[in-house]
């Protein structure tokens, strides 16, 4: 009997989740390397040209798929710079992604949860405050229409100038991204309980702290969790940002400055591949955190 839930369970993970995603991936994969034909051959012939030699179509295809300066380098060739740089580098070393995959990590977790310890207040106030909702709330969205490559630089500068430097400014970039989700979620999961239950809490006596520990924060943490995993990503993408006005020489960002410089396409896709994978970590743990805490309380996912 068990040994057949397992194995219907199974069959479901398999048709629900493992073959649909798989598809899109091998589709990705396949168009992947069909626009790395098309976008590197050009160089490929002018090559021939120049040498005056004509270069078949086999040959032409193997050729865009080993160069070491790529417009767009092959997945094979991606795969191989992140098994060099995660697994045969030290990772102390500066040309460790690892080394550099932590250095964005720190600032992305400290902006993650300054942003969602100022998310948080924010929309306690909002929800406690009639004056906060209608002068404040307007604010908090106008302040995400702002582009953050205006903001960032202008950030560092400032935090520079009065002798803050290093991690901080990274994550008060992430935090002002990340904040934004936790607060507009938290507000929307503080006022999700129903009237009757609030009036219930008012005919037992209930102060206002009270009814917020008792009903509505309880209410409020499946909405928390599910904006945590957005603020989360944004916090990354904070972090990363916040190390490329910098000149920053450790990070993920760092690594795409310097590929960019120099023209490694091939590093520059490492360290994408290497935060993509970084941010579906990062949601996946704050997802099993959520169920975790959600189960515990009762919660029914």
């Amino acid at each position: 009997m068990l040994m057949s839930i397992k194995r219907e369970g199974f069959a479901a993970f398999l048709h629900e989740r493992l073959i649909p995603i798989g598809t899109v991936a091998l589709a990705i994969l396949m168009l992947w390397y069909v626009f790395t034909v098309v976008l590197n051959s050009p160089f490929e012939r002018d090559q021939a040209e120049r040498a005056g030699v004509e270069i078949s179509t086999t040959q032409l295809v193997s050729n865009t798929m080993a160069q070491k300066r790529p417009i767009l380098p092959a997945p094979h060739q991606v795969a191989v710079e992140i098994w060099q740089t995660t697994f045969e580098k030290k990772i102390t070393s500066k040309r460790s992604l690892v080394y550099h995959t932590w250095v964005t990590l720190s600032s992305t977790l400290l902006g993650f949860a300054l942003g969602t310890t100022l998310g948080i207040l924010l929309a306690v106030g909002i929800v406690h405050s009639k004056v906060l909702d209608k002068s404040l709330m307007p604010w908090i969205i106008t302040s995400q229409t702002i582009p953050i490559l205006a903001i960032a630089p202008m950030v560092i500068v400032v935090l520079n100038a009065i002798g803050i430097s290093g991690l901080l400014p990274k994550a008060v970039i992430s935090m002002y991204l990340s904040f934004f989700p936790i607060a507009v979620g938290m507000v929307k999961g503080l006022r999700s309980p129903e009237v009757m239950h609030l009036d219930l809490m008012r005919t037992y006596n209930a102060s206002r702290t009270q009814v917020f520990w008792k009903l509505r924060w309880p209410a409020s943490v499946p909405f928390l969790f599910t904006s945590m995993k957005v603020a989360v990503a944004i916090s990354l993408v904070g972090a990363i940002v916040g190390e490329l006005p910098t000149g920053a020489s450790a990070g993920l960002g760092a690594r795409l400055l310097s590929g960019s410089y120099y023209g490694q396409t091939i590093q520059i896709w490492s360290a994408l591949i290497a935060a993509a994978v970084l941010a579906a970590l990062l949601v996946v743990a704050i997802d099993l955190i959520g169920r975790s805490v959600t189960r515990r309380m009762g919660v029914v996912a």
